[in-house]
């Protein structure tokens, strides 16, 4: 399925909520490519999972902003994959440091930097221990195991919809 196709499948799949995230957080290696960029060198024409570009592209037309967060111990690398991948302009935060907190810092630098709460954010990330600690936070966080794609997606705008309206009751008590 080429990317304008998944982009049309995504965009479909964003029109069956009412409400969408803000902000989209995904995790570079096995999340949107295929790969650890520690084990690559920045020679290396990197490629993305077969539904990541044409679902980024739906949630950049609707107006939906996008940020990364990724534990990698070679930012050098990831940062020259993205622009390899001409992805630069797509997202409004670039969280890319080793680290071991599980992203809490991550997603705290990406809160700083662009005022938006957790509660409006949806995360995509390949390791369990990631989208725990995240979900403490208040962010609705979906574990992918193959990269993301448009089930996951589904699953996560899904899962968004459900915890937006579970703490706006809250706030309505």
């Amino acid at each position: 399925m080429g990317d304008e196709r998944v982009k049309a499948e995504a965009l479909q799949i964003l029109g069956l909520f009412q409400v969408l995230p803000r902000l989209v957080v995904f995790d570079l290696d096995y999340t949107l490519w295929p790969f650890y960029c520690e084990c690559r060198s920045k020679r290396d024409s990197p490629s993305l999972f077969r539904h990541a570009r044409g679902i980024m592209y739906a949630l950049k037309e609707k107006g939906v902003d996008m940020a990364i967060a990724s534990r990698s111990p070679t930012p050098d690398i990831a940062k020259v994959f993205i622009d390899k991948l001409e992805l630069q302009s797509m997202f409004v935060a670039q969280e890319i440091f080793s680290s071991w907190t599980h992203k809490t810092e991550h997603f705290q630098k990406i809160q700083r930097k662009t005022g938006i709460p957790y509660k409006s954010m949806l995360f995509f990330d390949d390791e369990d221990r990631n989208i725990k600690t995240v979900s403490k936070m208040g962010v609705t966080s979906v574990l992918v195991e193959n990269g993301v794609n448009l089930d996951m997606f589904k699953l996560g705008l899904s899962n968004f919809a459900s915890n937006f309206a579970a703490s706006s009751r809250k706030q309505d008590e």
